[in-house]
Parts: C-alpha cells; structure tokens; sequence
C-alpha cells in the first residue's frame, strides 16, 4: 500500500471513528497510536511517549490551566453580573442599548476569559432573561448572544490562539496582538448592525422606561461605574504587563487568575463553594484540552512520517493546479463544513499536522493564518444545521426561544463575520501590524 493511501486510510479511519460519538483524543489518538504500530512495529510505541514529552516540556502549556481557571473564577464569583449592570444602566436609554452593552459585556469577558463557552454561559443566564423581559426581540437578542460570545475565541487572551501557537509552533504573544483589531472589528460591526437596525425598527430593541430613567440617581449611576474597574484591572495587570515587557506569556497568566481571585476576595464573592467549583471545572476542561493536544500530536508525527503532507501539496498545486489563494479557500470552507460537527479544538487537531505546513509552503504568515482560522472557527460555531453555538444556546434558552429561532437569529450575524474574513484576507495588516508594531520597538 502507498504513503498516500495509508494517509487516505488514516483519516477516512479517524473521521469514522468520531461519528461514532468517541471522546475527540480517543478516536485521533487511537487512530495515531495503531498506525505507528502496525507501520514501524515496536519503535512505533516510542513515536506516543515522545509526543506526551513534547507535550510536558512545553513551558507556555502553563497558560492554558491558569487562563481556564481566571474565566470561571469571574464566572462563578458574580463579577460578570456586575458588569452587565452597568452597562445596562448606562446603555438603557438607547434604541438597541442592552443589546449593544451585552456585546460590550462579552468584549469585556473576553478580555479577561478566552473561552467562548464561558461567554455563552454569562450572556445566556444574565442577559437574555433581562432582555425578555424588557421586550427585545427573541430571535434579534439570541444571535446577539452567539455573536457576542464567540468574541472569545479571538480577542486576547484566547485559548483557541493559545492552542495554535502550540500546534503551529508560533508565539502566543504574536498571535494574541494578532487578533486584537480583528476582533475589535467584528465586535464594532455588531454593534453598527444593531444601532441600524433597532433605529430603523425602534421595536426590535425597546429603551428603558423614563419613569425608570429618572429612578437611577447620577450617584448610582457613577458608583455603578466601579463595576467597570475590575476589568480594566485584571485586563492591564495581565494583558498590559504582558505587553509592555514586564511579564512573560506565563507569568501574565498566573497574573490574570490571581487578579481575578484577588477581585473576588475584594468583592466578598470568594466563597468555598465559588473555589472548589471553579478549580473542579478548570481541571475538567484542562485536561480535556492536554488529551486533545497529545493525541494531536502524536497523530501529526505519524503524518510527517508518511510524507502526507507533501503528498497533499503536490495534488493540489501540482494534480489539480490551483493558486495558493484557491487552496486557502478551500482550507476556510472545510473549517466551516466541520464545524457543524465538531468544535473548534477537534478541527484544529485534526487539520493541523495537514494545513500548517501546507500553509507555510505557500507562503502565507502562520500568524495570519491562525486569525483566519479563529473567525472561521467563529462562523462555523454559528453555522446551521449542527454549528457548536446552536446547541448550546438551545440548552440554556428558555423555552419561548425555539430552535427556529436560533436558526433564524445567528443569520446577519454570520453574514457580518464572513465580511469580517474577507476584509482580513484582503487587508491582512489587520491582524498584522499591531504585532509587527509591537515587537519592532
């Protein structure tokens, strides 16, 4: 049998397996580990152990746990809530005002987060009952949550980006700056979207009462704006310390979750129960995150053994003849199309050991490319029939929000962020100046 239908059997095998509803590291790694075995025999077992060794020396692998912790520790101690507040008040009186200060909300969330699961949780059991209940549109308010959430996975400090750079053996640091205006992009287009449209049609998107207007005294007003402080706080001590050179990526992590703590012992929110469940569900979603990696790993070793990779680049420059910007389209559609099965760590496993070589070979920056990849990640999170973000707003929605609707809602949603990707693949100084920028001084 050739390298090539060896690769072919390899991933035909692995997708199989995942169809199955397998864990997403049993299926790679299973696939990974019986391979290098039946391929090299014995030696092949040492291909699995170097692959875990990699994985433990890997110093940065140290941000993934404490970023995971500092979002469910904002989380699970209420700040959210307060911030959202705020917002609220101050983004009342306006057409279309709480939606807009819940894309505020999740942009704040997603500076101190980088989970977009976290963000969902946030906006689906703080914001959408509030919105309800003040008469925004369920369809309208449902997309703006998916929307909003997704923000996570691209603006700094994100996981997904996080998660690249190790694949892709890119900085981090890089990566995160990368996605800054980006991601302050689509979260601008949001808002612009929503202003337009709840002008336009003033009953999508109700203000808040005047009679309620006039009960919110300026020094309620201002006091609320403390909720604002925290933040900026745990934002600048990791975020900002990180890029003015005073800390490492891993020491601006430990930064970020001891600020967070910190902010809920200050708040009188840091209970037993806030901490045992905020430590219980970062080693879940951890160790998740180490058994998908490893199995990567593991299986992208098994590829480069083959020589798939170059196998994959002759047939699609060579056999077919495409351009190097036909390729990469064609990369963007195949994120989408398994997104609406699988979620954004799953695909970056499984098409890694294949694009990010294919992706250096024709001459893209893999910083830009990471970028790209995220928004993807982002559309197809949203993309009926199966797209992650459906479901887990169709778990947490109450029960006046129908799957129709959900449907219905992410629609000019999804549209905004595909125009999002356009204008980073035309302009990919977007993504790139602010870390040229940055690392040039």
């Amino acid at each position: 049998m050739s390298h090539n239908a060896i690769a072919l059997l390899m991933f035909s095998s692995m997708m199989v397996l995942l169809l199955t509803g397998k864990r997403v590291f049993g299926a790679i790694g299973f696939v990974a580990v019986a391979s290098a075995l039946l391929l090299w025999g014995d030696g092949g077992s040492e291909m699995a152990f170097s692959s875990a060794m990699k994985l433990m020396k890997w110093y940065p692998l140290l941000t993934l746990p404490l970023f995971i912790y500092m979002g469910y520790m904002l989380s699970e101690s209420g700040l959210a809530e307060d911030l959202y507040r705020m917002f609220h008040v101050w983004m009342g009186p306006v057409h279309g005002g709480l939606a807009i200060g819940t894309i505020a909300l999740m942009v704040a969330i997603s500076a101190m987060n980088g989970l977009s699961v976290a963000g969902m949780a946030i906006g689906a059991s703080i914001a959408l009952p509030e919105l309800l209940r003040r008469g925004y549109d369920k369809i309208m308010v449902t997309g703006v949550i998916q929307a909003g959430s997704s923000l996570g996975i691209l603006i700094p400090p994100s996981v997904v980006l996080v998660l690249y750079g190790m694949i892709a053996r890119q900085p981090v640091g890089q990566l995160w700056l990368a996605g800054v205006f980006p991601g302050l992009l689509m979260a601008g287009l949001f808002i612009l979207y929503i202003a337009i449209r709840c002008r336009l049609q003033p009953e999508l998107g109700p203000p808040l009462p005047e009679e309620e207007r006039r009960q919110i005294t300026w020094p309620e007003k201002l006091r609320l704006l403390q909720a604002g402080i925290v933040p900026l706080f745990i934002f600048f001590s990791m975020t900002g310390l990180f890029l003015l050179g005073y800390t490492s990526l891993v020491e601006s992590s430990a930064v970020g979750a001891a600020a967070a703590t910190l902010a809920a012992l200050v708040k009188g929110r840091l209970s037993r129960k806030v901490f045992e469940e905020t430590l219980r569900r970062t080693l879940a979603i951890s160790c998740m995150f180490m058994w998908i990696i490893l199995a990567a790993l593991c299986f992208g070793a098994v590829f480069d053994g083959l020589g798939a990779v170059r196998a994959i680049e002759t047939f699609f420059l060579e056999n077919l003849g495409l351009g190097s910007w036909q390729v990469l389209i064609l990369m963007q559609l195949s994120f989408i199309i398994m997104g609406m099965f699988l979620d954004d760590t799953a695909m970056l496993v499984i098409v890694a050991p294949l694009y990010i070589p294919l992706v250096a070979a024709l001459g893209f920056d893999l910083i830009w490319y990471g970028v790209l990849y995220t928004i993807t990640c982002q559309i197809a999170y949203m993309t009926p029939p199966f797209g992650y973000n459906l479901f887990l707003m169709r778990a947490m929605a109450p029960p006046e929000v129908s799957l129709r609707d959900i449907y219905v809602s992410v629609t000019p949603f999804v549209l905004i962020m595909m125009l999002a990707l356009v204008l980073v693949m035309i302009f990919p100084q977007l993504a790139l100046w602010l870390p040229e920028w940055h690392y040039a001084n």
